[in-house]
């Protein structure tokens, strides 16, 4: 990992010269190609966080989850040691998604003592294992050993589920978050359990949204109520403090003024009412002594640290709270937005409404990024097959979008040249 503060003169783009200066494609958010490519070579291969370990709390809590991207679909399940399993939704007898309710492509959850099939009465335990079939006798020669459900790697990282469909992934968990990511280890993300959740269904490729999270030059253009004129730097829009990248993972610190500073003018009334909105609650409950991996630029004062975890999840953490974003692609020009909330369970009905005012706040500004993505999108498409526009200038301020890119073109020049081999 490399850690550098950005000089008087100079930029941040200097300290990564694989990244270079020159102009970037875009095609890889508008090719149908690559977009297979990225399923095999990344979706198939990375850690994937597919929920909290708050949502398995006892023996028998599962959830499922629709990975359109692998074309898969998985159960994560507590069993009775306490481990957190997953496996493939399928049964092993001819082929059923084995949990559903009432629609099959619905994601659901609840507790159970095993798992049934609705279509022959299959039955598994919490650890996989096949426990019971529908007249066993008509069969030959069964193994039922063999026939427990198909696992898949999972592993835990302070409470944050992940899974693997790799048939053997080639690092553990930790080795892939790398120290950057699991220098959070001991950010008390377990107490905040008052969760506020969002999704939606976007036209635009699953890349464009994430990289709306990676630069903040966009904010004084379309968030303009965010940093109003009255309070930015004269001469420029909006800066980041600290820029960071570890593997194919990246981090954006912001700081500068708190929200309660701005003119009266610049807030909602509902925020001064409430003394809440955009950044969350103004007086969030303390923390204990906070880990080394927050604010790792040491900035001052510090507003929000964005840790962007490859290939599709993104924590922004605030004063006392954070935020969830994560990107599944659903084809090569559409994707399904899922955010998230988490602040620390409210102790009054103010905190409660605070909480609340927060969470109507973040929707009307991720509305405001999401309402340019089809335009984004349709656009670039227009300009590589027709205009004939085949690379777009980013600045200093842009260095994770150019990053971010270039970790997806790695991830699949790799796998390119195994399949080669």
């Amino acid at each position: 990992m490399r850690q550098w503060p950005k000089p008087a003169e100079g930029s941040w783009t200097e300290h990564y010269p694989e990244l270079g200066t020159s102009m970037m494609s875009f095609e890889d958010s508008v090719s149908p190609e690559f977009f297979e490519l990225e399923r095999e070579a990344i979706f198939k291969r990375a850690w994937l966080n597919v929920g909290r370990v708050e949502q398995v709390p006892r023996t028998g809590s599962y959830f499922t989850k629709e990975l359109d991207v692998a074309r898969t679909s998985i159960i994560v399940v507590r069993d009775r040691d306490g481990a957190v399993n997953a496996f493939h939704n399928v049964c092993r007898h001819r082929g059923n998604k084995l949990v559903w309710n009432d629609l099959p492509r619905a994601e659901t959850s609840g507790t159970c003592r095993q798992f049934t099939c609705k279509y022959h009465g299959w039955r598994y335990g919490l650890d996989g294992a096949l426990s019971f079939v529908q007249q066993q006798e008509e069969f030959f020669d069964l193994d039922t050993g063999q026939l427990g459900l198909a696992k898949v790697h999972c592993e835990v990282w302070s409470g944050f589920i992940f899974v693997n469909l790799a048939a053997e992934p080639p690092q553990t968990l930790r080795e892939f978050l790398g120290p950057m990511i699991t220098d959070l280890d001991g950010y008390p993300f377990d107490k905040m359990t008052e969760w506020y959740e969002f999704s939606a269904d976007n036209q635009s490729n699953w890349k464009l949204f994430a990289d709306a999270f990676q630069e903040y030059y966009h904010v004084p253009g379309l968030h303009s109520q965010q940093i109003p004129s009255a309070v930015r730097t004269p001469g420029k829009g909006f800066e980041c403090a600290h820029f960071q990248l570890d593997g194919p993972h990246r981090m954006v610190s912001t700081g500068g003024a708190r929200r309660w500073t701005l003119p009266p003018e610049f807030m909602y009334p509902i925020e001064r009412i409430t003394r809440s909105g955009l950044v969350g609650p103004w007086e969030s409950p303390e923390l204990d002594a906070v880990p080394p991996g927050l604010n790792p630029g040491r900035v001052e004062p510090w507003g929000i640290d964005n840790f962007q975890i490859f290939p599709n999840i993104e924590i922004l953490i605030y004063r006392g709270w954070y935020l969830l974003y994560r990107y599944w692609p659903t084809s090569y020009n559409t994707h399904r937005f899922e955010g998230m909330l988490c602040f620390q369970p409210a102790r009054t009905v103010r905190e409660r409404v605070e909480h609340e005012v927060a969470s109507v706040v973040f929707k009307e500004f991720a509305l405001q990024d999401a309402g340019m993505l089809t335009g984004t999108q349709t656009a670039l498409e227009s300009a590589y097959r027709t205009a004939g526009l085949t690379s777009f200038p980013v600045n200093d301020q842009e260095i994770l979008v150019k990053h971010f890119h270039k970790a997806v073109a790695d991830w699949v020049d790799d796998y390119r040249r195994e399949v080669e081999a």
